[in-house]
């Protein structure tokens, strides 16, 4: 049992975001860390709603019981054509992180063996054996750390390997009436104008009244907090609805890259979430990719203990690493892949593919629909730049 004086702990969690407390929840359901003295280190309580993660899945997941709204069909757009998708076997979910975050404590707040403390994390370092963690107020001691707060300094230096945001602002809005299809989601609308990046919109109605608008880029550069709520205001005016109500706003900046954070990994230090590459390079979603590494952790833990062993490269790193390549050259072409694949793919194989669960073969059929001669002559600088590490896309 933890008292307040206890100073040094097997586990230590640097930043309480989506990957900690996921990998502390399976902790807690596996029974196999019960005898484990666990610390998770926020600044932040997680009393607010203060994102929405959105994800696809085939099957019923751990996370049923606050997911708030699934969706079978999709609509995707762009200026020239519309398809309303048919996602079957695959249902597109939301969860709200306030939900997320209670869920989580209720459970972890009954452990013996677990605390959450509310602390601002300054610094750790590896001394022999252990790993030291500072706070503003404080200090402490464990065997292994797991490291969630992302360093940005380190990425945004590098020249190998590109560095995109998929950052947005979403609206919560309320109509006066019924307005929105509340069975089917808007995935991806291009129609709104591009402006030289890959612009789109999200609309996620959880009733006939309700709904997430949300203006998402991805792109190098943040936009002026004017510019995402003009755009929206236009978007909403397009889609006619005129009486409405914000109940509620999110912002956010999600960074997409193939860059080898495994690397900084130790024996005794893991980097997860963002700060350890786990969110999808490609795409930005993070809820399945940490959902499915949480799980390789544990199962990990049980049999291993030196973390630069928990790593494995796979081909979906190298897809996406191209997909970004594309995409730091010639952000303006996004539109034009994602409408590539979505004009005549079929959802399911499309959607399998996003969740890395696809077989070469099914990866080819999906490859073929990309504009060719992009991908071709960014493979040919990608192979020239392994030749030459001394130069830069």
């Amino acid at each position: 049992m933890i008292s307040p004086q206890t100073k040094h702990f097997d586990y230590i969690f640097t930043g309480a975001g989506l990957s900690a407390l996921m990998t502390v929840y399976k902790m807690v359901i596996s029974g196999k860390f019960d005898d484990k003295l666990i610390l998770l280190l926020d600044q932040n309580p997680k009393k607010t709603n203060d994102r929405t993660w959105c994800f696809w899945t085939e099957n019923q997941t751990l996370w049923e019981k606050v997911i708030s709204k699934k969706w079978y069909h999709a609509l995707y757009a762009d200026q020239h054509f519309q398809r309303v998708l048919n996602l079957t076997p695959y249902s597109y979910n939301m969860i709200a992180g306030l939900d997320f975050y209670n869920h989580i404590f209720e459970l972890i707040t009954k452990q013996k063996n677990i605390i959450f403390l509310q602390q601002k994390v300054t610094g750790c370092k590896e001394i022999k054996a252990t790993v030291e963690v500072t706070t503003e107020s404080d200090s402490y001691t464990c065997d292994q750390l797991f490291n969630s707060i992302y360093d940005p300094v380190a990425i945004n230096k590098n020249t190998k390997y590109p560095v995109l945001q998929q950052h947005f602002i979403g609206w919560f809005i309320k109509s006066d009436e019924d307005f929105f299809n509340s069975d089917q989601a808007t995935f991806m609308d291009f129609s709104v104008p591009q402006k030289g990046n890959t612009r789109f919109m999200y609309v996620l109605p959880t009733s006939k009244k309700e709904a997430l608008v949300e203006y998402t880029l991805f792109s190098k550069h943040l936009l002026k907090k004017e510019e995402y709520e003009s755009e929206i205001v236009k978007y909403i005016e397009k889609l006619g609805l005129k009486n409405y109500q914000i109940v509620e706003k999110e912002q956010g900046s999600i960074p997409m890259t193939s860059f080898p954070f495994w690397k900084n990994n130790t024996k005794n230090i893991l980097h997860i979430g963002t700060a350890g590459g786990w969110t999808k390079a490609s795409t930005g979603f993070t809820f399945s990719n940490s959902d499915k590494k949480s799980t390789e952790l544990i199962t990990f833990l049980q049999t291993q203990t030196d973390f630069r062993k928990f790593h494995k490269k796979t081909k979906f790193w190298f897809y996406d690493l191209l997909l970004l390549d594309v995409l730091a050259a010639k952000n303006e072409l996004g539109v034009r892949i994602f409408s590539a694949l979505f004009q005549k793919g079929k959802p399911s194989l499309i959607f399998k593919f996003l969740d890395e669960q696809t077989t070469f073969f099914e990866d080819i059929q999906v490859i073929i629909k990309c504009p060719k001669w992009l991908f071709v002559k960014t493979l040919m600088k990608r192979f020239f730049l392994k030749s030459h590490p001394n130069k830069s896309l």
